[in-house]
């Protein structure tokens, strides 16, 4: 492939990027306008035209799936040389080699999850939390070393980012320290300490960091909007004051901050590089015109909006529907019956996704689809290539390889040995025999589209085991069920977003501005999944014969063709506090109380008050299942105070309940219904609102 031929079919501004072949360069993208292939012909180009060495160059992206995407595009375009990982296994190749070589001794072994580490840590300091405690005290643990906070600083510096530990910060800061000396004693390592030591060996040892920077001259990062503190200063590091950097990322996709992920690296990058060529893709090739006129429409009225907007090149397609449901489970019927008419009209299920903001929304549709025989599947759960079944037929396709005569044909032997591991001809209802048949087809229809390419036995398994490595997992029939978070690079021909409600997007704990913010931009990545049919929905009520209170997302306002709302739900500033309207007496003593836990509880903390000790456990265990189908700390759904007030005052009625100090109209309208059942199945009441 000479260079020209690199350069050929790209558009204006992708020639332009793939002309940059030296940086500093920015490359501020779209969603669909084709940044992959932009900035894989510019690596290309580059090589081919003698600019660049292929050995020379690391290109590093955030998930093992777009660093082999990556990886087979430039295999395609001739320069299969080029290095493509993630940042964590760039580092972790160094960190490997170099350990012994300038340390001594074996490599630190890496660690999967903090939490085995969590547990001996809470022994040590003597605190006993839920599992879905650590969980969230482990979130805490990652943002601070990503944004290079010690335990010293955690306080102050969670503080300042407005940030809500899951237990006081203190404790947070007694685990973390403790967790930090566990795992050097163990001579472990976890995600971020991989970062952390690579960065200080190439710094405090002048031949590591003269060896790599020999090794690496020319540096692509995509998503850039996504780098954090810990990320940016390890790519600096292997930079060592040059700038032959390319940055490709969107601004309006930033959706990850809450990690520590930071867009200011992008949208800075001029200023720290005065001389650096900015370049905009904005030709969305992904969408018709009325899916990205919605999407640019969503971004419009955001509080300092990023001036990307998206130019339509597909033909026109159906305009989005907005529909408004009674209740949930109606919209969840709603939309299986929409899919089956989609999928009646020739519309492949695998090209049809149901997005929501928090997993715990995907049980409705999980039974909706089940009713209408359906078939599903829900992203976020058990890896293709880590499912059972996935795992136990590779193992029997690579002995099969092994033994394999020149005579046996690829498609025929796949199917006996997947009709051994439960491979039948016809699909089975739902439910998880369905969904472990879907995972075999998919393998026997991999196999199938091989054998029409010539591919052998083994020539398929050595396909399999580099897709297992780079996590790209053949398509499965059925529809996507995902989180807006989990769907993020993905893309469908049909795209249902679900409960578009005021209190679950923006999410009902997104207070400060910035939190909102980035709600909008959630909005805006779903809508941009959508190639042509895009449904956006809501439900008026939680549950059927429920209260009618919910509202359409404030971020709808003017989308719909329906009035907007006239009032909306205000949060306070960043750490203004809200004032009650007058004193608040105990209801014991009458005292006026002074504490704001004293006002939530409606007595003075010493006032003797009796409550039901196991309605009180109940409300618990509740609120810590919502919390971990949510991934919220606890106290996000309702603080210990406010359980404790329901304990004891045991309200029977929407009123009662919107009476406690703590319980709102958006928490009225999650959680009334399932705190009122508590309460009622304690025996207390039976009146309703």
């Amino acid at each position: 492939m000479e260079p020209a031929d690199v350069l050929a079919g790209l558009d204006p501004e992708q020639r332009e990027v793939a002309e940059a072949v030296r940086g500093p360069v920015c490359v501020l993208a779209g969603a669909g306008t084709g940044k992959t292939r932009a900035i894989t012909h510019r690596i290309a180009h580059a090589v081919r035209s003698g600019a660049v060495d292929a050995q020379g160059v690391l290109a590093v992206t955030f998930t093992t799936r777009a660093a082999g995407e990556l990886r087979q595009r430039l295999r395609e375009l001739g320069t299969p040389g080029v290095q493509a990982r993630t940042f964590h296994a760039a580092a972790l190749r160094q960190l490997t080699y170099f350990w012994p070589r300038v340390i001594g001794g074996d490599p630190p072994a890496v660690i999967e999850s903090k939490l085995p580490l969590l547990i001996g840590a809470c022994r040590q300091i003597g605190r006993d939390l839920e599992r879905s405690e650590l969980r969230d005290v482990a979130s805490e643990i990652e943002w601070a070393k990503v944004t290079q906070t010690g335990p010293e600083d955690y306080v102050e510096a969670a503080r300042k980012a407005h940030r809500t530990p899951p237990i006081p910060a203190e404790e947070v800061v007694r685990l973390y320290d403790a967790y930090e000396i566990i795992r050097r004693e163990r001579h472990l390592v976890d995600f971020e300490t991989i970062l952390e030591l690579t960065a200080a060996l190439m710094t405090e040892h002048r031949e590591v960091a003269t060896q790599i920077r020999q090794q690496y001259r020319y540096f692509v990062v995509d998503e850039y909007q996504d780098v954090n503190p810990l990320q940016k200063l390890l790519l600096d590091t292997w930079l060592g004051g040059r700038d032959d950097l390319c940055v490709v990322g969107d601004p309006n996709q930033t959706i990850y901050s809450f990690t520590g992920a930071t867009p200011r690296y992008l949208t800075n990058f001029p200023v720290e590089h005065p001389d650096a060529a900015v370049i905009k893709l904005v030709r969305d090739y992904r969408s018709t015109p009325q899916v990205v006129s919605l999407a640019n429409r969503v971004l419009s009225a955001a509080r300092t909006p990023h001036r990307l907007a998206l130019i339509a090149q597909r033909p026109d397609g159906p305009e989005p529907v907005f529909s408004e449901y009674d209740d949930e489970t109606a919209e969840a019927e709603g939309v299986a019956r929409a899919v089956r008419r989609l999928a009646d009209d020739g519309v492949p299920l695998r090209e049809i996704a149901v997005l929501f903001r928090v997993n715990a929304q995907s049980e409705a549709y999980e039974q909706a689809f089940a009713r209408a025989a359906v078939p599903y599947l829900v992203r976020g759960a058990d890896r293709f290539f880590e499912r059972p079944e996935v795992r136990q037929a590779v193992v029997l396709l690579r002995g099969a390889a092994r033994s394999a005569g020149a005579d046996d044909e690829l498609a025929p032997t796949v199917h006996h040995i997947l009709a051994g591991v439960g491979l039948t001809p016809e699909a089975p209802g739902g439910g998880k025999a369905r969904e472990k048949w879907e995972s075999l087809k998919a393998l026997a229809d991999l196999a199938e589209d091989m054998a029409a390419e010539g591919a052998d036995l083994a020539g398929f398994v050595a396909e399999l085991e580099r897709r297992a490595s780079e996590q790209h997992a053949p398509p499965v029939e059925g529809v996507t069920l995902a989180s807006l978070h989990a769907a993020k690079g993905l893309e469908w021909d049909a795209v249902f977003l679900v409960g578009v409600t005021d209190g679950m997007l923006p999410i009902v704990y997104a207070e400060t501005p910035d939190q909102i913010e980035e709600e909008r931009r959630l909005l805006y990545v779903g809508v941009t999944r959508a190639r042509v049919h895009l449904e956006l929905s809501w439900a008026l009520a939680r549950s059927p014969g429920g209260r009618r209170s919910r509202r359409p997302s404030r971020f709808l306002d003017g989308l719909t063709g329906r009035p907007a709302a006239k009032s909306r739900p205000s949060s306070a500033a960043p750490g203004q506090r809200r004032t009650a309207a007058g004193p608040v007496s105990c209801r014991v003593c009458a005292k006026t109380l002074a504490t704001a836990a004293e006002q939530k509880l409606g007595r003075c903390a010493t006032c003797p008050v009796d409550y039901d000790e196991a309605l009180l456990e109940n409300l618990k265990t509740w609120r810590t299942a919502v919390a971990k189908e949510a991934k919220v700390p606890a106290y996000v759904v309702f603080t210990d105070v406010t359980l404790q007030a329901i304990a004891e005052r045991v309200p029977t009625s929407e009123q009662d309940l919107l009476a406690i100090a703590g319980v709102g109209r958006v928490k009225l309208e999650r959680y009334g219904d399932a705190v009122l059942g508590l309460c009622r199945a304690a025996g207390y009441g039976t009146e309703s609102a």
